[in-house]
């Protein structure tokens, strides 16, 4: 692989995670024989999922969607920070939740 192609990776893979549901379905039209970059995307997808449970849970836990939302907002960061590395990390909790989905 090139040192672009590797370039190019990495920014679909940052993309993936950074726009979660919209990046994960980037990911799949654009780039889904990729290992790295779906690696990532599953990761974006079970970020959106954490966010419609938060969404849900507040309606009935009111008190709860702040710290939850400061918690996905640093799992998301650190997944950021992964996709960036040029290697398969697993982001805190949501990395094995992601490899766990076959597509």
């Amino acid at each position: 692989m090139s040192k672009q192609e590797n370039n190019d990776n990495i920014i679909f893979a940052w993309l993936a995670v950074f726009f979660t549901i919209i990046g994960f379905l980037i990911a799949i039209l654009m780039k889904k024989e990729n290992k790295y970059v779906m690696f990532y995307a599953k990761q974006g997808l079970i970020l959106f999922i954490g966010q419609i449970i938060i969404w849900l849970l507040s309606g009935i836990f009111g008190w709860l969607k702040y710290p939850l939302l400061i918690f996905l907002v640093i799992l998301w960061a650190m997944a950021w920070i992964n996709s960036l590395s040029g290697e398969e990390r697993n982001t805190w909790l949501i990395g094995d939740l992601a490899r766990k989905i076959k597509l």
